[in-house]
């Protein structure tokens, strides 16, 4: 791996995560023509920008067919949840009720990041096998798939799923024979966000609930 070919594609990926994951934050302001918001239809893009490199990264690192089963097996489940979220979100904006809240706030999240729990992994996988250089874009971008990834089990409400996945690539992370400070680093504070919010609030409300954006 001296080209060092998946690298570009897996932080490809992991930009695209963080911020395509915040569009309903970052676009919020620029409202909708009644049925459907900007922040909407931009996320629309959300599976391609991110599953699309992510397959790039196994490819270019010759991933074992165990890890292309694993990868198409997380894609199914992501696509799946989030086309769910996606389609309860803009029905809720119009006709709220507790089947739109259900398939939104509960069965879209869970299945939409236990799909991204598994592409995460697939990667962290990548990064054994070509481990990222020090510096400070690279850890920087560390920082914002591990805020990323807090920010989306809070506010999505699947704040337990967020922990136990962010521990378990930690633990993954520490084994490996490359350790991958970055994998540790994002992961790491994801926990650490995770944890100190229940913690502080005897609970995990949704920040949204708490008025803070």
């Amino acid at each position: 791996m001296g080209e060092r070919r998946a690298l570009p594609w897996v932080a490809a990926s992991a930009t695209a995560y963080g911020v395509f994951h915040h569009v309903g934050v970052l676009l919020s302001g620029l409202g909708g023509d009644g049925m459907t918001d900007v922040a909407d239809r931009v996320d629309l893009a959300t599976p391609y920008v991110v599953l699309l490199p992510a397959a790039m990264a196994l490819w270019r690192n010759d991933s074992a067919s165990r890890v292309w089963l694993a990868f198409g097996i997380g894609v199914v489940i992501y696509v799946q949840g989030h086309g769910i979220h996606l389609a309860a979100n803009s029905i809720a904006r119009t006709a709220p009720g507790e089947a739109a809240h259900l398939w939104d706030e509960v069965v879209g999240h869970y299945v939409w990041y236990a799909g991204a729990a598994i592409v995460a992994a697939c990667l962290v996988g990548v990064l054994v096998d070509d481990p990222p250089r020090g510096s400070i874009p690279t850890y920087a971008l560390a920082v914002l798939v591990g805020t990323t990834h807090a920010t989306n089990s809070l506010e999505g409400g699947t704040a337990v799923l967020g922990v136990v996945v962010a521990m378990a690539l930690v633990v993954a992370a520490t084994r490996s024979r490359a350790r991958l400070p970055h994998v540790l680093l994002a992961y790491g504070l994801a926990t650490v966000l995770l944890v100190g919010y229940g913690l502080w609030q005897e609970g995990f409300p949704q920040p949204s609930e708490l008025g803070w954006y």
